[in-house]
């Protein structure tokens, strides 16, 4: 039988082409977005659900597996971008990030793990970042939220593997998406101490995404995850400067890193 595959935030980007490459290979996918009507052209059908609204999340899971019968595969992708000095991010956005970044993917994993109990079976994909690894200038929030998912998923896979259930990280680096436009960017202030290295700063971030990588790579690594007997705890999926920064942390000493990074940025 065809597997069953869930994908939050899967009507564009990264999400698109991980549900649109699985279903290619026979899975039966099943996006969500929390604007679905818009999506009506998707090759998958695509679900309302947003990952802050815990009954959004427990009436699209229970769609599928009513339909289903079972829940095989959930990748936790939906995601918000933030950048910004962190004294001048507010407050109300910090905490916007890590409910969709952190406590989004976690109301996900509450919701689908009784069905996957059940069935003495299943796979937790949950996208991090390779920002995740290293506390980044002017996306330090997002870098947070995303290396906490990182450390919850280990802690996590363990306490289910009784389970026969299985969960781990896929940390992506820069890819050709849109996130940028649906980034929260703390404004340009005038007479911000940080104005200009902020502004040149966001400028890089944004190239690197423009020049990013074709998501379909992401989407092969999902696919071979998937196909995984035993899947490792942390994946990255990018270009080789970008995975190899992260062995370059673990190597060097913290100031000599800082120092790679403020030179790459022009700090």
């Amino acid at each position: 039988m065809s597997k069953v595959v869930l994908i939050t935030g899967g009507s564009s980007g990264i999400g698109k082409s991980i549900g649109e490459f699985l279903k290619e290979k026979g899975y039966i996918v099943y996006g969500t977005s929390r604007s679905p009507e818009k999506y009506a052209d998707s090759k998958f059908p695509i679900l309302a659900l947003d990952v802050k609204d815990e009954a959004t999340i427990t009436n699209t899971v229970n769609t599928i597996i009513d339909k289903e019968g079972k829940l095989d595969i959930v990748v936790n992708n939906a995601g918000a971008g933030i950048t910004g000095p962190i004294e001048e991010t507010p407050n109300d956005e910090i905490k916007n990030n890590f409910d969709t970044n952190f406590f989004g993917p976690i109301n996900v994993i509450k919701a689908v793990l009784p069905q996957m109990r059940k069935q003495n079976s299943g796979l937790i994909i949950n996208v991090t970042s390779i920002a995740g690894y290293m506390g980044l200038p002017y996306r330090g929030i997002y870098s947070a939220s995303k290396g906490a998912l990182e450390l919850l998923t280990e802690a996590f896979r363990m306490e289910i593997k009784d389970f026969g259930i299985y969960m781990t990280n896929v940390a992506p680096g820069d890819f050709a998406t849109n996130i940028a436009a649906g980034r929260y960017h703390a404004p340009l202030l005038d007479d911000s101490p940080y104005k200009k290295p902020y502004g040149d700063t966001l400028e890089l971030m944004n190239n690197h995404v423009d020049n990013g990588s074709d998501p379909d790579m992401m989407a092969k690594a999902v696919y071979k995850i998937i196909n995984t007997k035993n899947p490792k705890v942390h994946y990255k999926v990018g270009e080789f400067m970008q995975k190899f920064s992260i062995v370059l942390k673990r190597i060097l000493p913290d100031k000599v890193y800082e120092k790679l990074l403020m030179n790459h940025y022009k700090l």
